[in-house]
């Protein structure tokens, strides 16, 4: 196990939560594998007397015989309350204990009065105490039942909410120990994303082609299995889920052409989709100039890149791996990891544009598409310039035809600025593998022309800690 990374904010706020003078009820929600656990754990590493309890999926007394015995070990005296919750809970809160109730929703399943037992102790028994309760779940819906949404029980009780979110770029690049290339950086990135679990499973001193052999290709992998797991725990009847995903991430990315892929009514996606959507599996993107809620050329992805990745390359393929002696990397997945790490790369470039043009106040970031044209990062600002770039991941350099046609596409963007007067252009051409001359040419000749290199990505976002 490394040592704890990044988190710094969380971290200051649950600090900040727990020498608080009054009662005070936290709430960590996210997706699995995002580090809740280990988040609450070290923030509570100096107060051994801390009781923070992690349920299972079991029956109620079994739950809380399991509860009274850790936090008897802090607090003795426990063993003489009334073995039930609401007194058990109000013995621990009038002594100013942290409590810390880890998957709180099998501990709702096993007893769904939980969340109001809860809520009757901080509106009338916890006025003079100073005790800390944090709830942490996987289950994001559950978690919006419980604590989060309007019509909930402890709605409004809480005074800290935790969203976890993937770590950044530049926190994910720490858990390697070596200094890999900006290559091999954004190549890391484009198959591990920012989920802790999945960054600590990975060798720091080995190559990305050896990491997905050991942990991801091989049969007894740890990674091997990830998204089934994820999905197994998650959703009761996973088998419709699962047919959704491998249609987004084999590039069936409307709701018409998922439909057709899986066979599912058009009418009853919304459903499976918003589950997911839920499960921040996937997300709904629209082109940069247009609302979400009013856009009819939304398109699905996957948000997760392991699962993005499993899906493509991994799922239901082990027996075909089989036939390739082990190294089933070089023959199927080699030749096509470029084209699977342009669309990472082209997630980073979105992310640097603003620090790559400091000189604009670009207030919106995103990419385009319409028609048959497509633009890979448009970035809007306060005045009447637009920001659009090419990003190309491939082994060649960068051609001027990319160029010439990014300058057809930009004919087709509609968008107005607010000061209404005509749209200034700034071009910027993102290239893996360098620029032909012609390119180079033209950038020292143009003033609206700019090229930047994956150094360049990665240098500015690891520089500012994106």
């Amino acid at each position: 196990m490394r040592d704890f990374l990044n988190r710094t904010e969380e971290l200051e706020r649950l600090r900040r939560l727990y020498a608080s003078d009054e009662a005070e009820l936290g709430v960590i929600f996210g997706r699995r594998r995002l580090g809740k656990t280990a988040l609450v754990r070290h923030s509570l590493r100096d107060r051994e007397e801390a009781i923070v309890y992690q349920a299972r999926q079991k029956t109620r007394a079994l739950q809380l015989d399991q509860f009274i015995e850790l936090a008897a070990k802090s607090y003795p005296e426990l063993t003489d309350v009334r073995r039930d919750w609401e007194p058990i809970l109000r013995y621990l809160g009038t002594n100013d204990a942290i409590v810390v109730l880890d998957e709180f929703p099998y501990l709702v399943e096993g007893d769904e009065s939980l969340p109001s037992v809860l809520q009757a102790l901080f509106d009338t028994a916890f006025d003079d105490a100073t005790t800390t309760f944090v709830l942490v779940g996987s289950s994001i819906a559950m978690m919006e039942d419980a604590a989060l949404l309007g019509n909930s029980p402890l709605f409004g009780r809480s005074s800290l909410k935790l969203d976890l979110r993937e770590l950044s770029f530049n926190a994910s690049m720490q858990f390697f120990d070596s200094h890999p290339t900006p290559v091999e950086q954004v190549s890391a990135w484009g198959v591990l994303g920012g989920v802790p679990y999945y960054l600590e499973e990975i060798a720091p001193d080995a190559t990305l082609a050896e990491n997905i052999r050991r942990a991801i290709l091989a049969r007894h992998g740890s990674l091997h299995s990830e998204p089934d797991y994820v999905l197994r725990m998650e959703l009761t009847e996973p088998t419709r889920y699962v047919s959704i995903l491998e249609a987004i991430a084999g590039g069936n990315t409307s709701r018409n052409e998922i439909a057709g892929a899986t066979g599912i009514e058009y009418n009853q996606l919304s459903t499976y989709l918003g589950r997911l959507e839920r499960l921040r599996l996937i997300e709904r993107e629209v082109p940069i100039t247009e609302e979400p809620a009013r856009s009819k050329r939304g398109r699905y992805r996957l948000r997760d890149h392991l699962f993005r990745f499993w899906f493509r390359f991994v799922y239901g393929s082990d027996e075909r791996f089989d036939h390739f002696d082990g190294d089933a990397f070089t023959a199927l997945i080699e030749p096509e990891l470029p084209a699977f790490l342009s669309r990472p790369f082209e997630e980073l470039c979105r992310l640097a544009v603003r620090k790559l043009y400091p000189g604009q106040t670009i207030t919106d970031v995103g990419s385009w598409w319409y028609n048959g044209h497509e633009i890979d990062v448009v970035g809007l600002t306060d005045r009447a310039t637009v920001v659009v770039g090419e990003c190309k991941f491939q082994a060649g350099p960068l051609g001027y035809d990319t160029f010439s046609q990014l300058q057809s596409d930009i004919e087709e963007l509609q968008w107005t600025p607010a000061t209404g007067t005509d749209r200034r252009y700034e071009f910027a051409l993102f290239s893996k593998s360098g620029f032909t001359r012609s390119v180079e040419d033209a950038a020292d000749d143009r003033e609206d022309l700019r090229l930047f290199t994956v150094e360049d990505v990665v240098d500015v976002l690891r520089s500012n800690g994106s």
